[in-house]
């Protein structure tokens, strides 16, 4: 039995969601309420008023340093932004990234604010950290979070690496939780600094 208690995943709320269409790629969909995920298009500085009529205060914003120049935060002003700096690479260690946006999602939503997540297209770098987000929230393992999350936005496809290590973040958040509820184990710790582990060259940016 599972020693730690976490919220149900909502439900009824997204039965009547619209059968997906390929224009909605361009558009963002709430995952968990107040979370959306979708592409830049949807964070572009034409869509201001769309972002605040869904009542947007926070966005994590993903891009690789050769695309700063046309991925970018529009609107600084309006809204709380965490830009990240991520490859969307196999080889990318994207699992150092996860409580960073945890903590940014977690202060949002303690506030009563909605956020957006988004990459280039909503697919790869930014389905993974949602799916980052709501398994450990939720207390989920990554298939059963990546099928709830690909009801609501079907296009997602995180790439292999990314996929492999969300497998892999399942005992990572366990043993976190055991960390702090329970009793520390040689096992815990080899987990923990897996999590911890930092490539040379990452970086990352609060815009308030």
């Amino acid at each position: 039995m599972d020693p730690f208690r976490f919220p149900p995943l909502p439900s009824s709320q997204f039965n009547d969601s619209p059968e997906w269409s390929y224009s909605m790629r361009r558009d963002m969909q709430e995952i968990i309420p107040g979370l959306y995920l979708g592409p830049y298009a949807a964070a572009v500085k034409s869509k201001l008023c769309y972002l605040q009529n869904f009542g947007i205060t926070h966005i994590i914003c993903i891009r690789q340093s050769c695309e700063a120049n046309f991925i970018k935060p529009n609107f600084p002003d309006v809204f709380k932004y965490l830009v990240l700096d991520i490859a969307d690479s196999q080889t990318e260690n994207i699992i150092r990234f996860f409580p960073k946006v945890r903590d940014f999602l977690n202060n949002c939503f303690l506030t009563g604010g909605k956020a957006l997540v988004h990459g280039n297209a909503g697919i790869s770098r930014s389905a993974a950290l949602i799916i980052a987000y709501v398994m450990e929230k939720h207390g989920l393992s990554y298939r059963e979070t990546y099928s709830y999350v690909q009801e609501r936005r079907f296009c997602i496809n995180p790439n292999e690496g990314f996929a492999q290590q969300l497998q892999e973040y399942e005992p990572i958040y366990r043993a976190n939780l055991t960390l702090e509820y329970g009793h520390p184990s040689i096992e815990t710790g080899r987990l923990k600094r897996k999590l911890d582990e930092d490539d040379d060259g990452s970086s990352e940016m609060m815009i308030s």
